[in-house]
């Protein structure tokens, strides 16, 4: 019988606990447990649900699959005009809530299904700086961002937010809101708008975005931002989620709107399971495990209404060694 050594030039690593990054293919002996396991990467699978009661692009979202959040945007196929809408998904249906003190769309999100943060974006007078939280029943002004701006990403809690990039203007620019004030640091390494964003205030992934090729990744620990490696697909105005380590990406235009889906794991970007309806302009929320993404253009039928479902299967596989 030929070795794994005899295959692949090494013996089977041993280690004491389970990696926490492993890399597609690796196999490994934990010595605490005394099993061999082998990391697979899952192309999960996307299932359709409940629609949205108003249909719309260019908005955001907050939560996870079962208890999700979604408020702003446009409200038809051409972008035309303002919506203050916010609704709430419970995993099977899409219900109507208070809404936003002011109607806007490329605005960032970030936060839960009851404690959110919405940022700047465009309204129906121009780009705007106005920040509004959301307690699970109402919206309150809190304090503006630095400058106005559009097509930013956030990552974060209601006490701990980041907000950065933006398009118009095009900008880097990264603040820090902590439940009262925001402060400006250091900005991404690439200024850009409609990207998007996942993770804490002090370990944020951002991903994609308007400035060529669209395929950009940028780690934040705290202080600064590091490039590291990029995407295989274009996505701008895509959606995205999970954490610094552990992320989903999914539709958005490269030069056609997309249905490809990526899945990160801290290190490099895996193709996984395409949407079942290619758009962009689109929102999400979740996890890399369990995400769901909603609305966007084009989306047919009826436009910016469909909700996707995303669930991935097993990624570690025990061996049988007996």
């Amino acid at each position: 019988m030929t070795t794994y050594k005899e295959i692949n030039g090494t013996n089977i690593e041993a280690v004491a606990s389970d990696p926490s990054n492993p890399v597609e293919g690796q196999v490994w002996y934990n010595t605490t447990t005394n099993v061999v396991k082998g990391f697979i990467v899952s192309t999960g699978s996307w299932a359709t649900g409940g629609n949205l009661n108003t249909g719309r692009r260019v908005f955001t979202g907050a939560g996870t699959q079962t208890a999700a959040l979604t408020f702003g945007g446009g409200p038809d196929v051409n972008g035309v005009g303002n919506v203050a809408i916010t609704e709430k998904y419970n995993g099977t249906a899409w219900t109507e809530v208070n809404d936003m003190n002011t109607a806007r769309r490329y605005l960032g999100g970030t936060g839960t299904q009851t404690a959110a943060l919405a940022a700047g974006g465009l309204g129906d007078s121009g780009n705007v700086a106005s920040v509004e939280l959301w307690n699970g029943t109402n919206w309150a002004e809190v304090n503006d961002l630095s400058s106005v701006r559009r097509g930013g990403a956030m990552s974060g809690t209601t006490t701990a937010g980041l907000n950065f990039g933006s398009s118009n203007p095009k900008t880097g620019l990264t603040e820090l809101y902590n439940g009262t004030n925001w402060t400006e640091l250091n900005d991404l390494n690439t200024p850009r708008g409609y990207l998007e964003g996942c993770g804490t205030s002090t370990a944020a992934l951002t991903f994609g975005g308007d400035d060529s090729p669209r395929r950009q990744t940028e780690l934040w620990n705290g202080t600064n931002w590091t490039t590291v490696n990029s995407m295989i697909n274009e996505h701008k105005t895509c959606a995205g989620f999970g954490t610094q380590t552990a992320a989903i990406v999914a539709g958005g235009p490269g030069s056609t709107f997309g249905a490809k889906t990526e899945s990160w794991n801290g290190t490099n970007w895996t193709e996984i399971a395409d949407i079942g309806t290619s758009r962009a302009y689109v929102s999400g929320c979740g996890t890399n495990t369990s995400g769901v993404i909603f609305g966007g253009f084009p989306v047919n039928p009826p436009s910016g209404v469909a909700t996707e479902e995303f669930n991935a299967g097993p990624a570690t596989v025990t061996f049988d060694v007996s």
